[in-house]
């Protein structure tokens, strides 16, 4: 959960690396919240909360992408690869790879610095 509330309080922010573990930690609570605020709308007749849900957490979801690509080394320029068919799946492989070692042009390697969660 801190994973999830920590993109949560960096709301905006898309410069800098975001290791494996904080995007799909984020992923995974996104998606459960998600379900429920699904199952919530099932039985209330109206799906309006999973909407508003989603417009809320879609500027964190893009700059953990975005944080994400640049662990691996890539520019959040390949975010629109998404666009393209069979696109979302090269963007899953880039997600599962593991960050480069190094510092790189965005920064020190996550894993290597203190976390703060």
């Amino acid at each position: 959960m801190n994973w999830y509330l920590a993109v949560l309080k960096n709301y905006a922010g898309f410069s800098g690396r975001a290791r494996r573990k904080e995007y799909w930690m984020y992923t995974l609570f996104n998606f459960i919240a998600a379900a429920v605020l699904v199952a919530l709308g099932a039985v209330i007749d109206s799906q309006i909360p999973y909407f508003i849900y989603i417009v809320a957490v879609l500027v964190p979801t893009l700059a953990v992408f975005v944080r994400r690509l640049h662990d691996t080394g890539r520019s959040g320029w390949w975010l629109l690869l998404g666009f393209v068919p069979f696109g979302g799946i090269v963007l899953l492989v880039f997600a599962c790879l593991e960050g480069t070692g190094e510092v790189n042009e965005y920064g020190a390697n996550p894993k290597l610095a203190p976390q703060a969660v």
